[in-house]
């Protein structure tokens, strides 16, 4: 009998290990499988610091079972794959930032060429949500202090990833820490029609798409760049702090700068000539990366642009930016700063 018990025990570990095994790749990543559903995205129930670009609240469901993270990529798996190490705040286990939208794309295109089985992708918009939401309606995953690495507790710098209390599905820092690039642009008003199955963003470069690429506005969809203060006798962090908007605000004017040259002065003409032809204003439609996926470039200087979004909250951020819903648009997939990382989803190579 003893015997027959220690077989099970030792059965039961073995299954345990292949299974954890399977959730995670040949650089340490760690994956949790997130099931498929349906969940009411945008601004929470009594949720009173929701902007204009968190609502209307809608019904949307996510109808494949993918894998996502369990951490923001770290710097250690960067340097992995990409020999180098970007981030202003080191440590290995710390996530990598300071790491552009595109330069995401670059880590994910090797982690693919490895052809392990898997395909890897940023998340969209609504599977981060759906995700970090994990069931739950309510704007923070538990006590802030407890999930997240924020202006309130982040001394001013990154942390280790899986420091926090995870969420009720297992992931880690979905608020807080660093922010995180997501597949999706930028639409202010989006989710006046968004799709209620598998969104995946307004398409910059499909036939007619309203308002160029992604929409117009500042960080928090639709309010354009505001005065920010130099701060006379602050402290030294408060003059960086400031400097640090005053760039990003800079960047703000510069894309939308290139937004209403695109739109002309009437605006929001659309994109005629659709996937892989020119669009109206100085933008190409061109296909990227080995699956020919079309990226909007600006043909002025041959960079990517559009409006892509981030979520979840960072390390410099006060807790309202750390709620689920929030969202941002940034100035264009080419910046970097160093309170934006990302994390990646996976699913089984022959789907």
């Amino acid at each position: 009998m003893i015997n027959k018990l220690k077989a099970l025990i030792f059965l039961m570990s073995a299954t345990s290990l292949v299974a954890y095994a399977q959730l995670r790749n040949a650089i340490g990543m760690e994956f949790v499988r997130i099931p498929p559903g349906e969940f009411m995205m945008g601004c929470s129930p009594g949720d009173s610091q929701c902007n204009g670009d968190e609502t209307p609240r809608h019904r949307v469901q996510v109808t494949k079972g993918f894998e996502i993270g369990k951490y923001e990529v770290t710097q250690a798996q960067w340097v992995a794959l990409m020999q180098t190490n970007p981030s202003a705040n080191r440590g290995d286990n710390h996530p990598v930032e300071t790491v552009s939208k595109i330069e995401a794309g670059d880590f994910i295109n090797k982690l693919n060429e490895r052809n392990d089985g898997y395909r890897y992708r940023l998340p969209t918009e609504a599977e981060w949500e759906y995700a970090a939401r994990a069931g739950t309606d309510t704007p923070y995953s538990g006590p802030i202090n407890e999930v997240a690495w924020y202006a309130g507790n982040s001394e001013d710098e990154t942390h280790p990833v899986g420091l926090k209390k995870p969420n009720a599905w297992g992931l880690h820092d979905t608020q807080g820490n660093v922010r995180e690039w997501v597949s999706d642009y930028y639409s202010p008003a989006f989710y006046n029609i968004n799709p209620a199955i598998d969104p995946t963003g307004p398409q910059p470069c499909a036939p007619g798409a309203p308002g160029g690429p992604g929409g117009r506005g500042g960080p928090r969809g639709g309010r354009g760049p505001q005065p920010v203060p130099f701060p006379t006798g602050g402290t030294p962090q408060e003059q960086i702090d400031a400097l640090r908007r005053q760039v990003e605000q800079l960047q703000q004017q510069l894309q939308q700068l290139r937004n209403d040259f695109e739109s002309g002065p009437r605006g929001g003409r659309g994109l005629p000539g659709g996937p892989g032809g020119n669009v109206s204003g100085p933008f190409n439609c061109v296909p990227t990366g080995p699956r020919g996926d079309l990226q909007l470039v600006d043909a002025l200087d041959g960079l990517p642009t559009g409006l892509p979004v981030v979520r979840g909250g960072g390390w410099d951020q006060k807790d309202s930016f750390q709620r689920v819903s929030a969202r941002y648009s940034y100035y264009g997939p080419t910046l970097r700063v160093s309170d934006i990382g990302f994390r990646v989803v996976r699913e089984a190579a022959s789907r």
